[in-house]
């Protein structure tokens, strides 16, 4: 497989880390790029720790399993970072991006990550100010962007109103794409 990215993505039930795979893995389909993105549940409830995974390639991909090492892991709920190995099976030139108010160098000496890149935002404020909601997986994906440049703003923007327009409304898109816009330029990296 052509240059292969595979993302983990760790969050609770009810917190859209699924709906975040899905949106970045349509995304780079609509660019021309072969892509797969789905969840795994422990049990099946709100609050619940999950884990949701996105793969994007140049060409078919053939494999058909969870993301063990990942080239990025996204930490959508920071009390995960307590009690999951989140950086499990990451790769050492890899990218980590946790949702917090804590600092990069904060993240990596806690989670005694040596290698790779690791940026925080506080998406979760981003999206009480943007959305009026503690849903923090729209200002992830524009830190997520920011981050690695698996696809372009602009594009992911367009995706969301073409997704998103008829299903929740112009108000509420506005709000998914000004957290993405913010958490995109809010974004740390250490």
């Amino acid at each position: 497989m052509q240059n292969l990215v595979e993302i983990r993505w760790h969050g609770r039930g009810g917190q859209g880390a699924k709906t975040a795979a899905s949106l970045l893995a349509q995304t780079a389909l609509e660019l021309g790029k072969f892509i797969q993105a789905f969840p795994e549940y422990g049990p099946e409830r709100a609050g619940a720790p999950m884990k949701a995974f996105t793969r994007i390639a140049d060409g078919p991909i053939t494999i058909h399993c969870g993301v063990n090492s990942p080239e990025v892991v996204v930490v959508i709920d920071p009390t995960l970072l307590e009690s999951i190995d989140v950086t499990e099976g990451l790769d050492d030139n890899g990218v980590l991006l946790v949702n917090t108010v804590q600092t990069p160098d904060a993240i990596r000496e806690m989670l005694k990550f040596k290698a790779g890149k690791v940026f925080t935002v506080d998406a979760t404020k981003i999206a009480l100010e943007c959305l009026k909601l503690p849903m923090p997986n729209m200002p992830m994906l524009g830190a997520l962007i920011k981050a690695t440049g698996l696809v372009s703003l602009d594009d992911l923007k367009e995706n969301i109103k073409k997704k998103f327009l008829k299903k929740i409304g112009e108000e509420k898109v506005k709000g998914n794409i000004d957290g993405i816009q913010r958490a995109y330029e809010e974004v740390k990296t250490g």
